[in-house]
């Protein structure tokens, strides 16, 4: 009977809005800086649940008369879910540590969920108890959301998009063992692993060089940058092959190849894409404008290039987060990896994910422009993420500047007759501040001009210190902006 009431009750609280569940997928380009993201997010959140004024906007929505309705946040337990938990603790002590330092890269999905008590404004919903919001939280490897597009194409698509690709500058340059060692090789060889093997090798050793010397970001597989927890797997051990539409038998090198590069995009679709981002109703694109405009043109427009291909393959607004693989497909799916999961009975209906109503397009690193630029900064990211916009139909979009961790402070300085504004901090490696004049940040598509010479320069600094108890939390810029428009209108 007391469980039958329980139950009683706790329909009414959420037939009154008393519950409400968020699910935060955290998305973005490799570097973009999604580990210190939610590493600040949390952390925040527990120190405005226990009083601090961490996250000022949140603070005002959930003031009245006086009085914060917010009475506690907690990380709630891991439980015996099947994914890795998000490694909070450890990413805070290494932030707050005597030394401190940026997090390890995310290199695998991981999860988190906290529990927020809030006092409610009815009066009804007070006799009830607490407002209480789950908020779950997914991260995982940037490097991944580029094999979207991926599930979309056949192995002879993805082959002539690849290497016609490599075939421009800069990749050329950097793929010009790969490309030299496919002078030889025809779709009709007969398989050999040997063969197999060396020109994965190979090529996965372009995309390294391709990021790491130009600071390109559309490199595709992306588990090839980073392997996640299946680093030997067979199916991995391909490449793009010239002529690979000649497949038909199943002994030749280009059938091989195909066959695991089918392997590999069905993997992704199922165990990562369908089975994970179907859950979710919030989306956080972080960006690294910054360090794209640093890295030069070809950086720059390779950026702009990964966000098209992405936005193209996503769909806001709908029942599922799967591309356009067409809405039967995506909950047989679907389905079919809860019930594996779940042991779900066959005769249940083909659940799919709640729409993405949310999306917060966030320029991270804002902290490494002084305030007068940030404008500019939101502006060009504008520019960059149009196309999350034209798919995000159903939902709402907004753009942000944010740094997670403000590691840097607005100044001026004086060069030759004229003070400008300037950024202040410790740079990486050394001991005192100093004084960083940037340079221009254009309010939109750069001109021509632009990359006439460097314009721009990007500082790397030291993470400041920190309260390594965690109730003040993390020095942010525009953190509460973000969470304020993702979850500030169930609170």
């Amino acid at each position: 009977m007391q469980d039958t009431a329980s139950q009683i009750r706790a329909g009414v609280k959420r037939a009154v809005g008393a519950e409400d569940h968020i699910r935060l997928a955290v998305t973005g380009l490799s570097r973009a800086g999604k580990t210190v993201f939610i590493t600040s997010m949390v952390q925040n959140l527990l120190a405005l649940g226990q009083g601090m004024n961490t996250l000022p906007k949140l603070e005002r929505r959930l003031t009245e008369n006086g009085q914060c309705r917010l009475t506690s946040v907690q990380v709630l337990p891991a439980g015996a879910g099947f994914l890795p938990r998000f490694e909070q603790e450890a990413n805070f002590f290494a932030l707050a540590a005597d030394t401190p330092a940026w997090p390890s890269r995310t290199d695998d999905v991981a999860t988190l969920s906290l529990m927020l008590e809030i006092v409610p404004r009815s009066i009804v919903g007070r006799r009830l108890g607490s407002h209480r919001v789950r908020l779950d939280i997914l991260d995982y490897p940037g490097e991944w959301l580029l094999d979207l597009p991926m599930v979309e194409q056949s192995f002879a698509e993805w082959s002539a998009a690849t290497l016609a690709l490599l075939r421009t500058p800069p990749r050329d340059a950097c793929a010009a063992p790969f490309m030299q060692f496919m002078t030889a090789l025809r779709p009709t060889d007969l398989a050999d692993e040997n063969v197999a093997r060396k020109g994965h090798a190979l090529y996965r050793d372009a995309l390294h060089a391709c990021r790491e010397r130009h600071g390109l970001r559309y490199l595709q597989p992306g588990r090839f940058l980073c392997l996640g927890p299946r680093s030997e797997a067979p199916f991995l051990w391909f490449f793009p092959l010239e002529g690979a539409e000649d497949t038909d038998r199943p002994d030749t090198l280009g059938a091989l190849l195909r066959d695991r590069f089918e392997a590999y995009c069905d993997d992704m679709r199922v165990n990562f894409f369908d089975s994970l981002f179907t859950e979710f109703n919030r989306q956080v694109m972080l960006v690294d404008v910054l360090g794209a405009l640093c890295a030069g043109r070809e950086a720059f427009e390779d950026t702009a290039r990964a966000i098209l291909e992405i936005a193209a393959s996503l769909r806001y607004g709908e029942n599922t987060f799967t591309g356009r693989m067409g809405d039967l497909a995506a909950q047989a799916l679907h389905a079919g990896k809860q019930m594996l999961l779940l042991g779900a009975s066959g005769d249940e209906p083909a659940k799919t994910g709640p729409r993405i109503e949310r999306v917060a397009v966030v320029a991270t690193k804002a902290d490494h422009v002084p305030e007068i630029k940030r404008d500019n900064l939101r502006n060009l990211l504008r520019h960059l993420a149009q196309p999350v916009a034209s798919s995000a139909v159903g939902a709402g979009v907004s753009y942000h500047v944010a740094s997670s961790l403000r590691a840097a402070s607005d100044g001026t300085a004086k060069i030759g007759d004229h003070h400008v504004p300037v950024v202040q901090g410790i740079k990486l490696g050394e001991s005192v501040v100093r004084s960083c004049y940037v340079g221009e940040v254009p309010s939109g598509a750069p001109p021509e001009s632009f990359w006439g010479q460097p314009y721009f320069e990007m500082p790397v600094f030291t993470p400041p210190r920190i309260d390594a108890t965690g109730r003040s939390g993390i020095p942010h810029l525009h953190m509460d902006d973000i969470l304020d428009e993702l979850i500030g209108g169930l609170l």
